[in-house]
């Protein structure tokens, strides 16, 4: 007498394939800005459509009508007037309000007699030609204030989600005012990526 087992314990489980993107991953975009077009209002536009974060990796082309505000002590403001070949670019844009110094662009170009010049772009930056931006776009970024403390380290690892706040609507300026000492704490900036077409 002879009697089999076929049980599903005996059989290889199939592997799991996930097809649908979680809310929170991100995603690489390779970015084309037309001639003529200011990229860091082309960036913002996008991120507003999308209703998703851009974090901003690097950048190639041409660049014409740059202004910026360089670095330093001075944080003088200078429009630079000419042809520049972008060698860095990177920064970030919300589709919504951001605390202040989270959002904007920060460059760097080289001139056609080998100078270069760098700092935060504050004002027009025309493409002379079609200027290729590297991406990655998020819909959720929580915002923490550092060091942590005790008490915050503890609510973050319970799960506690006082302070997180939902925020929206149009991104006004590149940089929003900060806000108010305890008034954001763990906060999580939410889009409504659903409504989004891609």
């Amino acid at each position: 007498m002879s009697s089999s087992f076929t049980g599903s314990k005996n059989k290889p489980k199939s592997p799991v394939f996930v097809t649908r993107d979680s809310p929170n991953a991100l995603r690489s975009h390779v970015m084309e800005v037309a001639s003529g077009s200011d990229v860091a209002e082309s960036i913002a536009e996008f991120a507003r459509k999308r209703q998703r974060g851009v974090c901003v990796l690097s950048a190639s082309g041409i660049v014409t009508n740059v202004t910026i505000r360089q670095p330093c002590d001075s944080g003088a403001v200078m429009a630079l007037h000419g042809r520049f070949e972008i060698l860095s670019l990177t920064g970030a844009f919300f589709p919504g309000a951001a605390p202040l110094g989270s959002t904007g662009l920060t460059i760097y170009l080289a001139g056609g007699q080998g100078q270069v010049v760098g700092g935060s772009v504050v004002g027009s930056l025309v493409a002379a030609g079609p200027v290729m931006v590297i991406a990655s776009t998020f819909s959720n970024a929580t915002y923490e204030r550092l060091p942590l403390d005790d008490e915050e380290e503890a609510s973050a690892a319970g799960g506690g989600a006082e302070g997180q706040v939902g925020i929206g609507g149009p991104l006004a300026a590149h940089n929003m005012p900060l806000p108010n000492e305890g008034e954001l704490n763990h906060s999580s900036f939410s889009w409504n990526h659903g409504q989004a077409n891609y």
